[in-house]
């Protein structure tokens, strides 16, 4: 790539997703500030153990892999008790500066999602400012005991500002428990730690690559960009870090200074309850009358087999699925990674092998949105050349996800647990690419021609039984089998809180410490 990105002065948890590198474990803690210069000292101290995005290494002159990692970011509340000047505070998006809770109705947060059943210290964010969410830090590590030691630092250093800010308790834990912070970790599988959530499925096998991120030569395929000739290339850069070119070859929107803006991120955090009793009780209810069986049913909700991740455009039934393990069994990585990545639904554009409502395809269509009706009822064909690029409108709504699994879920036929999944988005734009993708292809199916059904997984489900959600799994339309409908789908996921946050690069974190933000 002819771009190359100062990884020095990005954050880490922007390039990588920790639970890949080794780091099992982390917690999520939140700070109110309580005094503004103090808390700048405060900033200042953590700021020189904030993990950045350089390449770690064994070799002379390389860093070496830290324990844990820490990472920061702010709330627009939190910038402004840090005193950030008026006129770098107004370019912030308007999003951003209204917070999550305020944009309930954009993401489909009612019912059981609505804010009244967040966690205690979401409840209390933007009502008192005493319980504002201000700061946000992360620590990812190797192993439980190297988190402890993490957190200690961290409660210590809280402890030594003690007039600077307080850590702000209200998650909910294991028995209703409120607990001062948010513990995530990889789930565990025959004893060997999984990328997978409670409901069973590999999370995070598609995230975005883009321009100058190490190794995005190898991986592109598939998580990059569909070009014209059908190659890939990584996605721009100012898709996910402000101060550089999106894909629309502008600066996406972001305060001044551009040494405040540049090389940071907004990042969107949710709490997500998974309703594991209603989702094993909805799979095997249908699983008695869908002619595939419960596998490839459950591989339907996602677009992704649950035991290998396999993508059902490759392996849409169990003859071809047995193809693929086979395949797979003797792939090396490179080829592992290929073929759970590597593949378009170009062959698929009626929705046959991934249904419209898969969250897969849901989350990231790919090039599948090039299409128009086609001549036999149900079929949808591609459109070629009706953008610019295949992909010219998935292109503008990805998404890079990090974050992982909290709680366990101890007993499958109760929704009542502690257990959910905490997902963390990264994008240059909250409202263009995550606000969007939550509100028309989570939420809403017009662009797939889809009418109202929603992403099966994440959806939210109608409760009124006047209105039951549905979905359509579509078949072959030149076939003699049967469109499946799913009915009356429950709410399978919840949310539980969470707000949006700007993750700033290593130089704006220094000048906030400083008190040195001059957008002059």
């Amino acid at each position: 790539m002819d771009a190359q990105l100062d990884l020095l002065d990005i954050q880490g948890n922007v390039i990588r997703a920790y639970g890949r590198f080794g780091y099992p474990v982390a917690r999520y803690v939140f700070l109110n500030i309580r005094h503004a210069s103090q808390a700048r000292e405060l900033l200042a101290a953590i700021t020189r153990r904030v993990t950045t995005s350089v390449e770690w290494g064994k070799a002379a002159g390389q860093i070496k892999q830290p324990d844990w990692t820490v990472n920061v970011a702010f709330s627009y509340q939190g910038l402004k008790e840090l005193e950030l000047p008026r006129s770098s505070l107004i370019g912030f998006s308007p999003e951003f500066a209204a917070g999550m809770k305020q944009r309930k109705d954009i993401l489909g947060d009612d019912g059981a999602s609505a804010p009244e059943h967040w966690d205690p210290i979401w409840q209390g964010n933007r009502e008192l400012r005493e319980k504002d969410v201000h700061i946000f830090i992360s620590l990812n590590a190797r192993n439980q005991t190297l988190l402890e030691q993490g957190y200690a630092w961290l409660t210590a250093l809280v402890k030594e500002f003690s007039d600077a800010a307080v850590i702000l308790g209200g998650h909910v834990g294991e028995d209703g428990a409120l607990l001062d912070y948010q513990d995530v970790q990889v789930l565990m599988e025959n004893g060997q730690p999984t990328s997978k959530e409670h409901f069973g499925y590999t999370d995070g096998i598609g995230d975005p690559v883009f321009v100058g991120m190490p190794g995005d030569a190898m991986n592109k395929n598939g998580r990059g960009k569909q070009m014209p000739d059908g190659s890939w290339e990584p996605l721009a850069i100012g898709e996910f870090l402000l101060g550089h070119i999106d894909e629309a070859k502008e600066y996406p929107p972001a305060p001044e200074p551009i040494l405040l803006a540049r090389n940071g991120s907004y990042m969107v955090y949710r709490k997500l309850h998974e309703n594991v009793a209603s989702f094993d009780a909805y799979l095997d209810e249908h699983a008695k009358t869908y002619p595939g069986g419960k596998e490839l049913l459950a591989a339907k909700f996602v677009g992704r087999w649950r035991d290998n991740g396999a993508p059902l455009t490759r392996a849409p039934d169990a003859a071809s699925k047995a193809k693929f393990d086979a395949d797979f069994s003797i792939a090396n990585d490179a080829e592992k990674d290929a073929l759970l990545s590597n593949f378009t639904y170009d062959a698929d554009m009626s929705g046959a092998k991934c249904p419209f409502s898969a969250h897969i395809r849901r989350i990231n269509p790919r090039a599948s949105l090039e299409m128009t009706q086609g001549a036999t009822p149900g079929s949808m064909c591609l459109n070629t050349g009706a953008f610019d690029t295949p992909g010219a409108l998935a292109n503008r709504r990805r998404i890079i996800r990090r974050g992982l699994p909290y709680g366990e879920a101890k007993d499958r036929s109760r929704n009542d647990g502690n257990h959910g999944i905490i997902i963390m988005m990264l994008n240059a734009d909250i409202a263009r690419q995550f606000e969007f993708v939550q509100q028309q292809w989570v939420n809403y199916g017009n662009d797939f021609k889809a009418g109202n059904d929603k992403d099966v997984i994440l959806g939210n489900h109608s409760a009124d039984e006047r209105f039951p959600s549905k979905a359509v799994l579509q078949v072959d339309p030149e076939g003699d089998q049967a469109p499946y409908f799913l009915s009356k789908i429950p709410r399978l996921v919840e949310t539980r809180g969470g707000d949006y946050f700007f993750v700033p690069s290593l130089t704006a974190l220094r000048m906030i410490a400083r008190g040195v933000v001059d957008p002059t």
